[in-house]
């Protein structure tokens, strides 16, 4: 098994893409590079060497970076903005509430003051679970349980007497102040060239009664493994996208030349995500090809509707026509990228499956009639080179699009 911290790469917060949007994102050469991920993530879970590594999406917010700033090896807690121009590093409470407010403030004080008991030698960015008081006690799935929701998925553990028979799990998370999953270390000299890298080790962190730990890397398990039935419909599926990704290569190479925020690779994901947050399966790949050319037009022409002058509307006829350029003589190649794009959704849906059963911690999302169960908010993938998100987006994106969310971001 490859190890996480050969895939150092050099954004500083690493964004991950949807593994079925690499053929519209690198064309051709994206469609090689998920077809790829999808047989190597069925090697892994097949017990085989040389497979993706795999690690656990978790729903936590805010996302926290924390450790020994290198250039003066003070210990530190930030957000995100500590990749600003200026950055915001906070060292001590005044820092916090000089540099942030709200519900966000109060989030890193706690992190500021329990964090450093873990002993972090460099610098980990995690996804922070709960708070002390965030924790609440509600009845789920028909037992009473320890719930937490830092973002979209509530969290919930089963409350057991401590014991013989207790769950050391709920013993942890019901003594801890704070919760935080770990998923990515960086390394570096100063703070502005460090780099990230996927995955983090956390062997090597002191254990603390008031933080629960972990981090993000998915534990196999056999019964994840497929029987000789799935293994071979599972590789149909994979030739089936082979071969409609050869039929629509010419067609995503010249999507992934077409640049701007109105192009056509752009318009193609919005026009995908209008369906994930109705929650409307993405199919019929015909009028599928239909409804994008229509959407296309549509949005572009709202867009000239909406300018006063002459030069203004001109350019986005133009941007229009150059549009229209690719998408008239090359009907087909739509077809056959859309048809791809499902294939991967359909192969990627066997493979969450199976992810799925696994599962430390219950996962959950409120509704008026109480808690549904729900699967982890996904997984990322890695080869050596990158890596993709693996997300039911039905199921957890359009919760996410569309749901109202406890805290502050900031």
């Amino acid at each position: 098994m490859q190890n996480f911290q050969d895939y150092l790469v050099e954004d500083k917060n690493t964004h991950l893409e949807h593994l079925e949007d690499e053929i519209i994102n690198n064309g051709s050469k994206g469609a090689r590079t998920a077809i790829n991920f999808l047989k190597s993530i069925k090697q892994m879970l097949q017990g085989g060497s040389g497979g993706s590594t795999v690690s656990v999406k978790w729903d936590g917010a805010p996302a926290v970076f924390c450790g020994i700033n290198p250039e003066n090896g003070k210990f530190f807690v930030a957000t995100k903005s500590l990749f600003n121009k200026t950055p915001k590093i906070n060292y001590t409470n005044a820092d916090i509430a000089r540099n942030h407010g709200g519900a966000l403030a109060d989030k890193l004080k706690d992190c500021l003051k329990y964090l450093p008991s873990l002993g972090i030698k460099g610098i980990l960015q995690g996804d922070l679970l709960f708070t002390d008081g965030d924790k609440k006690t509600a009845n789920v799935a028909g037992q009473r349980s320890i719930v937490f929701t830092p973002n979209t998925i509530t969290y919930a553990v089963p409350i057991v007497k401590s014991g013989l028979f207790g769950s050391s799990l709920y013993d942890n998370i019901n003594k801890a102040k704070l919760g935080i999953i770990f998923h990515t270390s960086y390394t570096g000299k100063t703070i502005s060239t460090l780099k990230a890298g996927f995955g983090a080790n956390v062997r090597g962190l002191k254990k603390s009664r008031s933080v629960f730990f972990d981090d993000a890397t998915y534990k196999r398990a056999d019964n994840a493994a497929f029987t000789p039935d799935e293994e071979k419909a599972f590789d149909n599926v994979i030739r089936m996208a082979e071969g409609s990704a050869y039929k629509a290569g010419a067609f995503i190479d010249k999507v992934k030349k077409d640049k701007g925020p109105l192009s056509l690779g752009v318009q193609l994901k919005t026009f995908f995500n209008t369906y994930i947050r109705q929650g409307t399966p993405i199919t019929n790949t015909n009028k599928l090809a239909n409804n994008f050319e229509v959407f296309f037009r549509d949005r572009i022409r709202k867009e000239i509707d909406n300018k006063k002058t002459a030069a203004a509307k001109q350019k986005y006829e133009e941007i229009l026509e150059a549009g229209m350029k690719i998408l008239r003589p090359n009907r087909d190649g739509l077809y056959f990228a859309i048809a791809t794009y499902i294939t991967f959704q359909s192969a990627k849906a066997v493979l969450l499956r199976k992810l799925n059963t696994i599962q430390s911690i219950g996962s959950f999302l409120r509704t008026r009639n109480g808690y549904k169960v729900t699967n982890p908010e996904g997984y990322v993938a890695i080869r050596k080179g990158g890596a993709v998100k693996l997300v039911d987006r039905l199921e957890f994106s359009r919760a996410n699009f569309n749901m109202a969310k406890d805290w502050v971001k900031g």
